[in-house]
């Protein structure tokens, strides 16, 4: 019998819900946990040089994704798009990644470099160790591997999941054809017009 991973995820925020509901959304990281579930079993168990970056010292690891789309002021647990556990015991593991996550907006690069080389852009409670990946502005961090495994996991994750919200935003294009606007009723959201309120109506003195 094949060996498999427990896989939980779970949807904080949704930003594509123009396209995609909560349990969708959902559905699509679970499907994106499953294929890191069968990373992280590969490289715990391979044999002597056989991992490529070397054996993963635990077959479970937790996962923290933010949301692209979050306004730049939103506070970093409003930033979050979800969360993804691998294996027994891996919500330990969510803390240490959300503290990768969370370096990683404020800073705008991977805490893996300033715990090294910039302390003093740290503080009083921060983590002390990396890696995060952005891939094309979406930030994912991992957490309970080696520092390296942990990025290549948390780039896999990313990459993955850019290309298939991508995939279903071309399909929803060519169910709904052409519209201005990402909504159902093809209309501006209410901070678009508040924005430009103040403008002088059409004809007005």
């Amino acid at each position: 019998m094949t060996e498999t991973q427990r896989v939980q995820a779970a949807v904080r925020r949704n930003p594509y819900r123009y396209m995609l509901d909560d349990a969708e959304l959902t559905e699509l990281l679970s499907d994106l946990g499953h294929r890191r579930a069968e990373s992280i079993l590969r490289n715990h168990t391979a044999g002597p040089g056989k991992a490529p970056r070397g054996p993963y010292p635990r077959p479970a690891m937790g996962f923290v994704i933010l949301d692209p789309t979050a306004d730049v002021q939103a506070g970093h647990a409003d930033a979050v798009l979800g969360a993804i556990t691998v294996g027994d015991q891996a919500r330990q593991f969510l803390p240490k990644a959300a503290a990768k996550a969370a370096a990683h907006r404020r800073l705008g690069r991977n805490n893996g470099t300033s715990v090294h080389t910039d302390p003093h852009l740290l503080g009083t409670g921060a983590f002390r160790y990396g890696h995060s990946a952005e891939v094309r502005g979406l930030i994912v961090a991992a957490s309970s591997q080696t520092t390296d495994q942990d990025l290549y996991e948390a780039s896999r994750l990313a990459a993955e999941l850019v290309e298939e919200i991508a995939a279903r935003h071309r399909d929803y294009e060519w169910r709904r054809g052409e519209t201005d606007w990402l909504s159902s009723g093809d209309q501006p959201l209410a901070l678009h017009n508040e924005m430009i309120s103040w403008f002088p109506a059409e004809g007005s003195a």
